[in-house]
């Protein structure tokens, strides 16, 4: 067993002996951080000789900090809806990694709400230094109230004037507008939207399509509500092509959805994009790989990531920060 060797009692200590800084040594300790890999392993090393171990939660208790970052997946309005839905499992890859290198920890939560106070509690609890929320689901009140007192939040969702957070998230709206240009340029003219819009994003989206008609094809454009898990969107999908309904462009809120309506459409007969053409949103890898690969609204789900902590960030320092939409682009692929 190695030694204590007398003097090496602290970081401070261990950071005198190896010339670093004390922030070298914790992330060559920790592991977090971006650091000189040949450091790291000779700081190790050196720790490793001495016998010397970091207490990470006598440091951040003295520091008054966690060393976690706390990551909310509400479903207040999609409560089937799993982590491993495609777009949750890209943003929390993305989440992790710029946490990781921010020297945060990441603990999770898939939360269906209950009762106005669930994210006072959350926060009450003290587990986190901040919180990231992904999606306002149908919860915007309690995100609002809980921002009013509550600073180290910053949400993935839509943007409106009224909140009282900092939101991070793509134009929806735009998102919208610019898959029924694509439809009507088309020629397509039986349209319909897959959706529901409970959720604050969803809602922008079906607006900006809706919005973009012409007052004609407005007034008759199918809404068919649909919960976007996959097993219940194909099924609403195939119950609802299979009573004869057959419009020649369709415009789904995700593009998980839209995977279920092109196989609903295939079950059904209907060809997609000669019978159908199919625009869904989000850009999810399965999108390029599914049959006819899927033309969809890309929204930059790692840029977004990245964003939402370097502002989670600021605002745990203490700084004020400004709301961020992106601008969403159509990427045309088979299916449309």
């Amino acid at each position: 067993m190695p030694s204590q060797i007398p003097g090496i009692r602290s970081i401070s200590d261990l950071a005198r002996l190896a010339g670093v800084s004390v922030s070298t040594v914790s992330r060559a300790l920790t592991g977090k951080g971006t650091l000189n890999q040949d450091t790291r392993d000779r700081i190790r090393a050196l720790a490793d000789r001495h016998g010397f171990r970091l207490n990470i939660a006598a440091q951040n208790l003295r520091l008054g900090r966690t060393g976690a970052i706390g990551v909310l997946f509400p479903l207040g309005h999609e409560r089937k809806q799993e982590l491993s839905d495609p777009f949750f499992s890209a943003m929390l890859g993305h989440l992790a990694n710029a946490l990781t290198d921010r020297g945060y920890d990441l603990l999770l939560s898939r939360v269906v709400p209950s009762g106005p106070g669930w994210l006072d509690d959350f926060v009450r609890s003290g587990r986190t230094d901040g919180l990231i929320m992904v999606g306002q689901s149908d919860q915007d009140a309690v995100i609002n109230a809980t921002a009013a007192h509550y600073a180290p939040m910053v949400v993935w969702g839509a943007y409106s004037p009224d909140n009282r957070y900092t939101s991070v998230g793509s134009d929806n709206h735009a998102g919208g507008v610019l898959a029924a240009r694509h439809l009507l340029e088309r020629g397509c003219t039986r349209l319909a939207w897959f959706g529901h819009g409970d959720a604050p994003e969803f809602a922008a989206r079906r607006a900006g399509f809706f919005d973009t008609l012409p007052e004609p094809l407005r007034q008759t454009c199918a809404s068919v509500p649909i919960q976007l898990t996959p097993q219940d969107s194909l099924a609403t999908a195939t119950a609802w092509f299979a009573a004869g309904n057959r419009p020649d462009g369709v415009f789904v809120a995700s593009d998980v959805g839209a995977i279920s309506v092109i196989a609903a459409a295939a079950a059904c007969g209907i060809r997609v994009p000669e019978d159908m053409a199919v625009i869904g949103f989000d850009d999810i890898l399965l999108a390029q790989v599914c049959q006819p690969p899927l033309t969809t609204v890309r929204q930059d789900i790692a840029a977004g990531a990245q964003m939402m902590v370097d502002l989670l960030l600021r605002r745990i320092a203490g700084q004020e920060t400004q709301s961020v939409q992106f601008a969403p682009r159509l990427i045309v692929r088979a299916s449309a």
